[in-house]
């Protein structure tokens, strides 16, 4: 890395308008149907580089429009007549490689036969060598993944033109260095490099320095703007922590929110204490097998789950959106990682909630809080809050577990079709509905959720706990939180 230039908000040209920039028309119309009218703060600063060529360090927060920013470098540039791999992205947990795939694929609607192909653990090797036999432009997966698939010699990074490093901070706490630093190689010398990174720590820009070659440098602070995220500390004493936490839920009622834990123990302690109080609450965190954690998500983002207890190494790379609040049930000794958790709430012009709890010794951290925001925090007493006398309101969802998907050919809209016919319910009764491989989850209006499911086994000659949809017998349960 010869040099770095390094750009300033005030530095940059005023347009934000995706017409000021020098993609192709069928890219700006797609924009415009998608409703992507001005660029965000890390799409101007960072676009007109990416798109001539240049590597690139972006710290930027999760939400903050990145995916676009490097998608849209990578589509201008794709030849889809070329069937090779022209643009690998890595991402450090399967939840966010899903999602970073499926806004390429929307920004690639307009250019046609675009294939983005995901490579993650936790899903069958077969099929992914299938499909990397059938060629792909855009390969986004996990390190650990990427790299098992070169080692096999099933995927080839000798075309690639574009290496992006998504959330390379969590990557790299991860333990995915040596893997990254494998699969760089396996890529052409020649090739632009763009790192995006929450934070920005001296160990990995050392550690990153010789992927990139003379980059621009952008920075958006990680601050949130308080007319979206109202932030309240509340002090406590040594113990009763986890009593606190329920008191917060009892009194704010998110229909959704992150409790914050520092460690695994101290999450299934706090997740067993809100169950016993009413909450419908899960526990994330490392250690578990993919297909927990699948569930666990599936049930958070569809509603059936209204308090996602975790810790930050386990949420790393998720995206929730419509987060109503984030409780940090410990202060964070690290500022970056209390202002990235904050973050998670507040999204889309959404309003957000961030509640922290805090003991005296941990008034050290709050300073440097502070300290980074350059402004004081507010303080609030728990005793005012209407304690213990609160109600608990279920998850406004439940979840329909079906043993069929993409294998039988299950689609949503066969889903959709058999429960607002047969079981009778209206497409608003119906939630989120998740097409695994083997199984599709699928959520339900929990007032009227055991009425579906009744109609749908009395209408299967095998009864019980059996339903039809596409005239074929699929065994159905419901997963109670």
């Amino acid at each position: 890395m010869t040099s770095t230039d390094t750009f300033t908000p005030e530095q940059q040209d005023d347009a934000t308008s995706f017409a000021s920039l020098a993609l192709t028309p069928a890219l700006l119309e797609n924009l415009d149907t998608l409703g992507y009218k001005e660029m965000t703060t890390i799409q101007a600063q960072s676009l007109p580089s990416v798109l001539a060529g240049r590597d690139l360090i972006a710290q930027a927060k999760t939400g903050s429009g990145k995916t676009a920013a490097f998608g849209l470098g990578i589509l201008n540039k794709l030849n889809p007549a070329w069937f090779a791999v022209q643009a690998l992205v890595l991402c450090p947990t399967r939840e966010l490689a899903d999602q970073v795939a499926n806004e390429l694929r929307r920004l690639a609607r307009s250019t046609g036969n675009v294939k983005v192909l995901v490579l993650t653990g936790g899903s069958p090797m077969r099929p992914q060598i299938a499909s990397l036999e059938h060629g792909a432009h855009i390969i986004v997966g996990t390190p650990g993944r990427v790299r098992d698939h070169l080692g096999r010699s099933t995927l080839d990074l000798s075309k690639v033109e574009t290496l992006v490093l998504d959330e390379a901070d969590r990557m790299t706490d991860m333990g995915f260095y040596d893997e990254i630093a494998g699969i760089v190689s396996a890529c052409p010398k020649r090739r632009q490099t763009l790192l995006f990174s929450a934070t920005y720590p001296d160990d990995i820009r050392r550690a990153t320095d010789s992927f990139l070659v003379d980059p621009v440098e952008v920075t958006v602070q990680a601050q949130h703007d308080n007319s979206q995220i109202e932030q309240l500390f509340f002090e406590i004493g040594f113990d009763n922590r986890n009593q606190a936490v329920a008191t917060l839920l009892g009194h704010y009622k998110p229909v959704s929110a992150i409790a914050f834990c520092n460690t695994k123990v101290q999450c299934r302690e706090l997740t067993e204490h809100l169950r016993e109080q009413g909450f419908t609450a899960l526990a994330l965190y490392g250690e578990l097998e993919q297909r927990e954690r699948d569930e666990i998500l599936v049930l958070f983002a569809n509603r059936s789950c209204s308090v996602l207890v975790a810790t930050d190494v386990a949420a790393r790379g998720l995206d929730i959106p419509n987060l109503e609040a984030v409780i940090n049930v410990d202060v964070s000794k690290d500022t970056e990682v209390h202002i990235h958790r904050v973050g998670r709430t507040g999204r889309g012009g959404e309003k957000g909630l961030a509640l922290s709890l805090c003991a005296p010794n941990e008034k050290k951290w709050v300073k440097l809080i502070e300290e980074y925001q350059s402004a004081p925090v507010e303080w609030y007493d728990l005793k005012s809050l209407d304690g213990g006398d609160y109600g608990v309101d279920p998850a406004p969802m439940m979840t329909l577990v079906i043993s069929g998907g993409k294998k039988d050919k299950l689609r949503p809209g066969d889903l959709l079709g058999a429960l607002t016919g047969e079981a009778g319910l209206s497409k608003e009764q119906v939630g989120k509905i998740n097409v695994f491989e083997f199984q599709t989850y699928v959520a339900l209006d929990r007032r009227v959720a055991y009425e579906a499911f009744d109609r749908l086994s009395k209408n299967n000659p095998l009864g019980g706990d059996f339903g039809a949809i596409k005239g074929r017998n699929f065994k159905m349960r419901f997963i109670e939180v």
